[in-house]
């Protein structure tokens, strides 16, 4: 059976970290840290999902001078759709101590 797209276990992590911070930008280390992904795996997903329309992403000036610009991410309408879908499909998490 074929996976749908977006699924990934990273994707929906990713997904649900935007979420998480919906309405207001996401930076990418903050997305990093929350879905618990490294760079070299969360920018390629984050460059997919603004290629796809599910993401808007700007240049933002650094706050600190001397530091380049970084960009910023916010869920399009039809990307927070698919995080609302995504969250709501995924599997519930093992509760701590219950036996599996």
């Amino acid at each position: 059976m074929a996976r749908s797209p977006n699924s990934s276990p990273h994707t929906r992590a990713v997904l649900a970290a935007l979420l998480s911070s919906h309405p207001g930008p996401s930076y990418g280390y903050d997305l990093s840290r929350r879905a618990g992904l490294k760079g070299g795996t969360l920018y390629p997903i984050l460059q997919r999902l603004h290629a796809q329309g599910y993401l808007e992403a700007e240049w933002e000036d650094s706050p600190h001078a001397g530091k380049p610009p970084r960009h910023v991410y916010t869920l399009t309408q039809e990307g927070l759709r698919l995080a609302r879908e995504k969250s709501e499909s995924a599997p519930a998490a093992p509760r701590r101590g219950a036996l599996t």
